[in-house]
């Protein structure tokens, strides 16, 4: 014998249920939470604060991720950041994550290993792992994450609390991802590969997420569609309106000017509208130092009838589409 891998080249039809996931499961190592893992007719995860966060999201092939931009692993690591970064924004630590996969038969069998490893790779640095899951014939392949978090004694930091006179933070980057996708989508992906990187690997602060409940935060989000979309949902569930610095969204553009051919404006509308870069948006009391990993970027400011929910510098930011949305999503 040559020593080779026999099933390399095998797809999940080759294999059966069965022998994908004898294949796939020793890739998912337990987390600290995990009292009962994969093999049962369900997992058992510890919960000590007596209240578990739950958040869903699913990764599509085609509108979400593409199989020739993206390896199996990238998309693992993406399906694993983007639901992480949801418990994160409720002030919660994730314990564990339970995965579906919907794929067609002829799928490589080494494309699911590799989205295993990604997963894997994600939880990594966080208490959490993949705890069960299920498998699925599909058209294309299907991605579905749903992760549980524990407060740790906290009180969940909701949407709906920014007051006027709060301060409007920002961990992490803005209008990385969306400068990424747009290389790759003009076929540009060397021009910036650290960007591109991002794009597939997105790197939330999630340890920001708990900071931010123990700081006071009185709403926070996760930018999974855009600044300016989703801190409207923040001013829209609370009533108010949030003022950006358009000195600091210029700031936060001008890493991208390269990418976007010295267009300024372009990179601003990335910063903006473009999502998954998974970072975390927070209002804080006035007065409160802001927690580590955080920058300012504007303020609450009363809500304004007539006008939009986010402003830069006081006035519409007159950027068209505010963010991805399933549906209609803008281009890149």
């Amino acid at each position: 014998m040559d020593g080779s891998d026999p099933d390399q080249g095998a797809s999940l039809g080759d294999l059966g249920e069965a022998g994908v996931l004898a294949r796939v499961l020793p890739l998912l190592p337990p987390g600290a939470g995990t009292l009962l893992g994969p093999g049962d007719d369900a997992a058992v995860v510890a919960a000590p604060d007596g209240r578990v966060v739950v958040s869903t999201d699913v990764l599509a092939e085609g509108p979400d991720f593409r199989r020739d931009w993206s390896s199996g692993a990238d998309v693992g690591w993406k399906a694993a950041a983007q639901n992480l970064a949801d418990v994160a924004a409720m002030g919660a630590e994730p314990t564990a994550l339970v995965v579906g996969l919907a794929a067609p038969p002829d799928l490589p069998v080494a494309w699911a290993q590799d989205l295993a490893r990604g997963l894997a790779e994600a939880c990594a640095s966080t208490r959490a792992a993949v705890v069960g899951g299920d498998l699925s014939s599909a058209a294309q392949v299907v991605v579905a994450v749903t992760v549980l978090g524990d407060l740790g004694g906290r009180d969940p930091v909701r949407r709906d609390g920014a007051r006027p006179g709060d301060v409007v933070a920002l961990a992490g980057t803005a209008g990385r991802s969306a400068a990424g996708l747009a290389l790759l989508a003009e076929a540009r992906p060397g021009d910036a590969p650290e960007l591109v990187a991002l794009h597939r690997r997105p790197r939330p602060p999630l340890e920001c997420g708990p900071r931010a409940a123990d700081a006071g935060a009185t709403a926070m989000i996760d930018v999974s569609d855009g600044l300016l979309l989703d801190l409207g949902r923040v001013a829209k569930a609370s009533g108010v309106t949030v003022d950006l610095d358009a000195d600091t969204c210029d700031a936060l553009a001008r890493p991208l000017l390269a990418a976007a051919g010295g267009d300024a404006g372009r990179a601003r509308r990335w910063v903006l509208t473009g999502g998954e870069d998974h970072a975390l948006a927070a209002c804080f009391p006035p007065g409160t130092a802001l927690p580590e990993g955080f920058v300012a970027i504007g303020d609450v400011v009363p809500r304004t009838a007539g006008w939009p929910p986010v402003l830069v510098d006081g006035d519409d930011p007159a950027v068209g589409v505010l963010g991805w949305d399933h549906f209609t999503p803008p281009r890149p």
